[in-house]
């Protein structure tokens, strides 16, 4: 596997560092996993299902997702007011890749713990 390094000013142009800056970000995957184990959900009962998410990182998180196609939002006109949550075709799309990097975490993550347990920070050295 190669990976390009992009320059900081190239970040936008860089398909890794873009793509991973949103969909890496701690409440990215869990809306679309979300959304993919539950289909088409208003905000509240999004919220409902991701608890501890505050109702401002919620509403940020989904724009963000929106603006990079990956889910919908679908306004009734009716009162009070109603907006629907779903996946696009772009969404579902990334689903698999997600889904092995779930399964991975799942498969490792006691590995994972116990190298943070056992790891020892260097000494720190005086400053030259």
């Amino acid at each position: 596997m190669s990976l390009h390094r992009c320059k900081a000013a190239d970040a936008d142009q860089c398909p890794i560092r873009d793509v991973l800056d949103r969909v890496g970000d701690r409440w990215s995957m869990l809306v679309l996993c979300t959304l993919a184990e539950h289909g088409t959900l208003r905000f509240t009962a999004l919220k409902g299902k991701i608890e501890d998410i505050s109702q401002r990182m919620l509403a940020q998180t989904l724009r963000r997702l929106e603006q990079d196609g990956l889910l919908s939002r679908k306004v009734h006109p009716v009162i009070p007011p109603r907006v629907d949550y779903a996946l696009t075709a772009l969404g579902v799309s990334l689903l698999h890749p997600i889904g092995e990097l779930v399964r991975w975490a799942r498969a490792n993550h006691r590995r994972v713990r116990a190298a943070r347990r056992a790891y020892v920070p260097p000494a720190r050295q005086a400053a030259l």
